[in-house]
């Protein structure tokens, strides 16, 4: 396992919830450092992702890139590129990129699979001519060197639809005027009188045997709408 994928906070929490065998399974099973099938296809169909920067002291910032799908582009086994188009001028991520090259990446499916792809690694700028000329309409591009990839569960991802199903499931509209979709939460997320399904990632034969030995009721009272009884 890499020396650097959980720190102290990380093991902290995971000892006081009894985590650690599953985090550790998760590192050794889940995490790779060159790009899966899957992960190309996340990333070429991509419209959107976002983009986790730090300054100099370590001070966040995130933000949202988007361009027509294939805007990122795969240039290595562990490596992509995505073009910086014009904007408000701020250069907030760019900025934060040359003083402090670790970022944080997250693609994300509102739709289908609706898979999730976490990819850390170190950032820089490119002014090159030829490299931007690469990507229409580019100012500057940015490529990122893969540390650490890992596919990150949808389970309380919520589900865009379209509005005939939005209108049929307790889904939350668009504004007034703009009927086109909805937003449908996810059958995992807790509410009230509610008692969630189990992931079927619990039950994966390489992961059952190594969750939380210690886990908290939910919904242990009468009256919850339990899902899986239907």
């Amino acid at each position: 396992m890499s020396q650097n994928f959980y720190h102290d906070g990380s093991r902290r929490l995971q000892d006081a919830f009894d985590s650690r065998r599953l985090a550790d399974r998760l590192e050794s099973a889940r995490m790779h450092v060159t790009w899966s099938q899957s992960d190309r296809e996340i990333i070429a169909a991509a419209a959107f992702f976002f983009l986790a920067t730090a300054d100099a002291d370590g001070r966040p910032d995130c933000s949202i890139k988007g361009g027509m799908p294939g805007f990122v582009t795969l240039t290595a086994d562990d490596r992509l590129e995505f073009p910086d188009y014009d904007g408000n001028g701020m250069y907030r991520s760019l900025g934060n990129i040359l003083v402090n090259p670790h970022v944080g990446l997250l693609f994300v499916e509102l739709t289908g699979e609706r898979r999730k792809l976490r990819i850390n690694g170190r950032a820089q700028v490119i002014e090159d001519p030829a490299r931007v000329a690469r990507h229409h309409a580019a100012r500057l591009v940015v490529e990122v060197t893969a540390g650490h990839i890992f596919p990150n569960c949808p389970r309380y991802l919520p589900e865009l639809v379209d509005a005939e199903r939005a209108a049929s499931e307790k889904a939350v509209s668009e504004p007034a005027g703009r009927e086109t979709a909805g937003i449908l939460p996810s059958v995992y997320a807790p509410r009230p009188g509610y008692l969630p399904p189990e992931p079927l990632w619990k039950s994966k034969p390489d992961l059952k045997e190594v969750l939380p030995a210690a886990r908290p009721p939910i919904g242990a009272h009468d009256g919850v709408d339990d899902p899986t009884r239907k």
